[in-house]
This record gives C-alpha cells, sequence and structure tokens, in this order.
C-alpha cells in the first residue's frame, strides 16, 4: 500500500521547506564535527560553550550565561556544575543579588580554552572554505537577514 502524499504547496514554499531542512542538516553536520573534535579534550559543546563565554567576555553572572550560550536554565546549572568540579571555573556571590552568582573562567579553564579554540576557529573556517569570501559575506548577510526578521 503507498502512503505517499503528493500535495503541491507552491513553489516559494517547497524552497522554503527544503531550505530550512538544509540548513538543519548543515548545522547539524558542523554540530556533529565540534562535538567530535571537542571530545578529544573531555569537553561536552555546551561546556565548551560556557568556557568560551567566559573568557572572551569576562565574569558573567549565570543569567548572562544562559542567553548568551543558548542554554535553558535547567541545563546549564548542570554544565556549571561539572565545570566547577572539573576546576574549569569558580564562582562568587554577585555583590549587586545576594540571590546570583558570578562565574569566573579559572587558570586551568583558560588553559583549556587556549587549546581547543584556535582549532575550533580553523574548523569552522575550513568547514565554509568551499565559499569563497564574498559567497561567505553574501550567505552571513541573507542569514543575520532571516534572523532578524522571525
Amino acid at each position: 500500500m503507498n502512503n505517499i502524499r503528493n500535495i503541491d504547496y507552491g513553489i516559494r514554499s517547497e524552497k522554503s521547506m527544503k531550505t530550512v531542512v538544509r540548513l538543519e542538516r548543515t548545522n547539524l553536520k558542523i554540530h556533529n564535527q565540534t562535538v567530535n573534535y571537542l571530545a578529544l579534550h573531555n569537553l561536552t559543546f555546551n561546556q565548551f560553550k560556557v568556557l568560551e563565554v567566559l573568557y572572551h567576555r569576562g565574569d558573567l553572572n549565570v543569567s548572562s550565561i544562559t542567553k548568551l550560550t543558548m542554554s535553558t536554565p535547567g541545563n546549564i546549572t548542570v554544565v556549571i556544575k561539572n565545570l566547577k568540579r572539573d576546576g574549569w571555573i569558580t564562582s562568587i556571590k554577585d555583590p549587586n543579588d545576594s540571590r546570583a552568582s558570578i562565574l569566573t573562567i579559572t587558570q586551568k579553564g583558560i588553559e583549556i580554552i587556549e587549546k581547543v579554540f584556535p582549532n575550533h576557529a580553523d574548523n569552522l573556517t575550513k568547514a565554509m572554505e568551499i565559499l569563497s569570501d564574498e559567497e561567505l559575506n553574501t550567505l552571513y548577510e541573507l542569514l543575520n537577514k532571516v534572523y532578524k526578521t522571525n
């Protein structure tokens, strides 16, 4: 029995759906490559994101880190707990809010991010090397345009 339904949603809708699926598959491919690379250094992707944000942005509260890493409060709590356990970050009470903590990357955290980040940047650059500089700029601008309007 054939359950295939041939429904015409229109050329624009079909192309939009195919484009979103292609974006998701491309993202998943690059994400999986990143996860595999980070695993070689005993880091999860979420741990890496927290370390990277603290390294490049400086000390931050948990709420800011949650937003910047596009995480959820429940998930970020576990990630932070594990980073503290492993000595990669530390926390102090926020002097402006006794309910909150300020997180700081430790020297051990700095050492791992300085070891891992340059190769991560190279890996992302290699993932985009198929594109010319102009194509990369165009892709960025187009994705930015879609991001800002939706």
